[in-house]
């Protein structure tokens, strides 16, 4: 087994004695992220948030979102995201553009860096920083994404109903979200560059059984077609060279997901793909003061209502953590669910059931 990484070293000549110090940072600016801006604001935290390299995260390349409550008639991904930002900059959340690229755990308050320039000290952070879908890397690829290419088929596999679609990997991943797009294709052509796949057996009989899915062996994608969404795709045979297309309207990849957490290596515990490991059923980590949520610590939901609950869950915790910390006086957010009874609007007195 090897040795976990060495903690990369700050940059030299800042300035730590007038840094910046806040009761809390939050790094990241997902569901997970605003979601704890949220509660931590309502706390009268103040929360500060570094919004990274992405705002909004993957939610701002997904066009319609259907399976988030609150939204009856779905939600443009932008949009929900911008509704999440003003419902959590309304109590006091600071929203600051930059992006933390180092950080100091070994002490409090904890150090961290933006833009490799400007020091910033914390009692405590809140580290969202997300994970982001692994892709071909083709450049039309990225252009239509949101257009007919997507990570994730749990959020976009309806949008494909009666159509044929296409999914690329050979992973237990690939082969949970072909099944799972079935329920709304006609057809679910199954492309990987080898002969075999690496999922687990059951899942390969299961995928190879369906009567709504194809197969395609040796066979790699070279180019994403279509102007404003995807028509088709340019496939080349890893065996003979052969190059062929295959009309589709959906292109959906499957080839895993990399958590955003190379900045806290060496500091916080991390499982062989590099997700955090938190606490079992709490978002504190192994260091004081430093709690993970949202896809940073998520390999399994990955789900946008399930990044917001854990950045729920990392507000609370912190906020509790630094009550207990006597930084803060006392905690304001009650965990448990009071109903007001019911009020007879003429006398102002309670309802009996």
């Amino acid at each position: 087994m090897s040795a976990p990484p060495s903690p990369a070293p700050l940059p030299a000549g800042l300035d730590w004695a007038a840094a910046e110090a806040r009761a809390v940072v939050i790094i990241g600016t997902g569901p997970a992220g605003l979601t704890a801006a949220l509660y931590a604001a309502r706390a009268g935290l103040t929360p500060l948030v570094v919004q990274g390299p992405a705002p909004g995260g993957q939610l701002t390349t997904t066009t319609d979102v259907e399976n988030f409550p609150g939204y009856p008639d779905g939600v443009m991904g932008p949009d929900m995201m911008q509704d999440l930002e003003t419902q959590a900059t309304r109590f006091g959340t600071e929203l600051r553009w930059g992006t933390v690229t180092h950080v100091d755990f070994s002490h409090a308050p904890h150090r961290l860096v933006v833009d490799e320039t400007t020091p910033l000290l914390a009692q405590a952070v809140i580290a969202a920083t997300g994970a982001s879908a692994k892709y071909l890397g083709l450049d039309n690829e990225k252009r239509l994404l949101g257009r007919g290419v997507s990570a994730c088929a749990t959020c976009d596999g309806a949008f494909f109903r009666d159509e044929e679609i296409a999914i690329v990997g050979g992973g237990d991943t690939a082969m949970e979200e072909a099944l799972f797009l079935t329920r709304f294709a006609s057809t679910v052509h199954v492309l990987h560059r080898r002969d075999e796949f690496r999922a687990s057996k059951i899942m390969q009989d299961r995928v190879l059984a369906s009567p709504k899915v194809r197969v395609h062996w040796n066979t790699a994608v070279t180019d994403v077609l279509g102007e404003d969404a995807v028509t088709g795709l340019r496939l080349k045979d890893t065996v003979t060279g052969e190059a062929r297309e295959l009309p589709v309207q959906g292109f959906f990849v499957a080839i895993g997901h990399q958590p955003n957490t190379a900045i806290f290596a060496g500091w916080l515990p991390m499982d062989e793909a590099g997700y955090v490991q938190t606490h079992p059923r709490s978002t504190h980590t192994d260091v004081p003061g430093v709690f993970v949520c949202g896809d940073a610590q998520d390999h399994v939901y990955r789900q946008a209502v399930t990044a917001a609950g854990t950045g729920c869950m990392a507000a609370i915790d912190a906020e509790r953590w630094l009550a207990e910390q006597d930084v803060i006086d006392e905690t304001r957010t009650e965990t448990e669910y009071h109903a007001a009874p019911a009020e007879n609007p003429e006398t102002g007195k309670p309802v009996k059931a």
